[in-house]
């Protein structure tokens, strides 16, 4: 059973005054905090890997397609987030969204902080596939609460406004990855540079993890943390092995490392098919519901993107612009803080658009299509240019993450108004599950291209190709506009 959450009347809020700072606002807030310190945690990943590589150090310097192994690395990251986005919406809908969502941060503060601790590789992979385990039950629970205690008139704009610590952590970890790892240098020694951020980072989330836990209990009463902490360690015991073994297998069968990310999708797919077949018919009726089918297929695009230029940006602007690492995360930082504007904007358009009745799939079509092009050429203007300006770089970075980060709380929003009350957090669950399938094979694939080609235009432009198909996929949607 679901936990009791605070009613919503008619659009209104009956704890405040109009006009005045409400009780979901500081939800927004918190929630807010959870995703800035959670992908600050999974985003450092790919700056570190681009510093071992670039420094050629013992874990990842003296293998011989770098690239691919690193961005292995981020993939095995997000087998581990996806494979509980479905048990972590069940979860939530079990114990209450606010048990799973504490839970979620102190996990992840303690991973991250574990991740910067061991040696070598086998058990660095090991702590970042068990971060993404535990960081996989925010997002259904984070879309759920939101949608539970803020008016049904503004549940967009609190999607866009909550996901906006995405892009601050995003910025968080890309811009001072370059300081930390000097600060890591001075206090370590070079060898050892790397784990600074790590824990410098693994024990801010764990703090905020803290504050985040009373805060939940304070609105709601008692968190029913236990029991959802031991459930999610068991089922997060299980993936991680299997996760593992299938790494394991296909590295020792000689398999590439885009090779091995598919197989994690595969993987993935086969447990949630179990998953299917044991539960009832909540879980029956979201997988047969069209438009949530639609919405998450589409969403593969999206992770797609995200993980690409957030796993890669560093790279990708110091090779094109033969910049230094320092430079380069100066500039990736336009890509990731379009969104401390974007989302926000995207959850308010999607908002007054449903609001005058035009509905939130227009204009999350028209965004998507936007975006695409605006990929296709930043690719074009990397293979015309033998030595891009890092200043067009930022402007393209820029604005083409305004539209991308902008059309996300769109799609949240929508997937909210097509799926019943009762099935948000295993909607929500499903629809990052699938989406995450663009997770994990980008940063692996895009880093094989990279290993084969020399250069990051072949990675680009499929990733822009990818967004384009998905806007096909949203125009497909059958979406029911109440009219004003």
């Amino acid at each position: 059973m679901s936990e009791v959450t605070a009613p919503t009347t008619g659009g209104r809020d009956p704890e405040a005054a109009p006009g005045g700072w409400k009780p979901y606002h500081t939800l927004w807030a918190m929630l807010l905090g959870g995703w800035l310190f959670s992908y600050a945690d999974r985003t450092i990943t790919g700056p570190v890997v681009t510093w071992l590589i670039d420094n050629d150090h013992g874990m990842l310097g003296s293998a011989s397609h770098p690239h691919a192994l690193g961005g292995l690395i981020g993939s095995l990251f997000f087998a581990g987030y996806m494979l509980t986005q479905f048990p972590g919406g069940y979860l939530g809908d079990r114990f209450g969204h606010r048990a799973m969502l504490a839970v979620s941060l102190l996990w992840a503060g303690v991973a991250t902080l574990a991740s910067g601790l061991v040696s070598g590789l086998i058990a660095f992979v090991v702590l970042r596939v068990l971060t993404g385990l535990g960081e996989g039950v925010f997002y259904s629970n984070d879309r759920t609460l939101i949608a539970q205690r803020t008016p049904p008139a503004k549940a967009g704009l609190g999607m866009g406004v909550a996901i906006t610590g995405l892009a601050i952590g995003l910025t968080i970890a890309t811009i001072s990855a370059p300081y930390l790892i000097d600060w890591g240098a001075d206090v370590f020694g070079h060898e050892d540079a790397w784990r600074m951020p790590f824990l410098v980072l693994g024990s801010a989330t764990l703090v905020f993890g803290v504050v985040t836990a009373i805060y939940l209990r304070r609105i709601g009463g008692p968190l029913r943390a236990t029991g959802s902490a031991l459930r999610l360690l068991g089922i997060s015991a299980v993936l991680c092995a299997a996760v593992l073994a299938v790494y394991l297998i296909a590295d020792g069968a000689g398999l590439p490392s885009w090779g091995v990310a598919v197989l994690e999708c595969v993987l993935a797919f086969v447990l949630i098919g179990a998953i299917f077949a044991r539960r009832g018919s909540r879980l029956g009726a979201v997988s047969r519901n069209r438009n949530a089918l639609l919405l998450s297929f589409a969403f593969i695009a999206v992770m797609w993107n995200l993980w690409f230029f957030s796993f890669w940006s560093v790279s990708i602007v110091a090779d094109a612009a033969h910049s230094s690492f320092q430079n380069a995360a100066l500039v990736a930082t336009f890509n990731a803080g379009a969104g401390i504007l974007g989302f926000p904007a995207g959850g308010w358009l999607s908002d007054r658009a449903k609001d005058r009745g035009w509905g939130r799939r227009p204009l999350l079509v028209a965004f998507t299509v936007v975006q695409g092009l605006l990929v296709l050429v930043f690719g074009a203007y990397l293979q015309a240019d033998e030595t891009p300006s890092l200043l067009v770089m930022s402007v393209l970075l820029f604005v083409t993450s305004l539209f991308f980060n902008a059309l996300q709380p769109m799609a949240h929003a929508l997937l909210n108004d097509v799926v019943d009350a009762a099935e948000r957090g295993a909607a929500f669950g499903m629809f990052n599950l699938v989406g995450e399938i663009g997770a994990v094979i980008s940063p692996a694939l895009s880093g094989t291209l990279f290993d084969h080609y020399g250069t990051w235009t072949h990675a680009v432009y499929i990733d822009g190709a990818l967004m384009l198909a998905s806007a096909v996929l949203y125009y497909l949607i059958r979406e029911q506009v109440p009219r004003p």
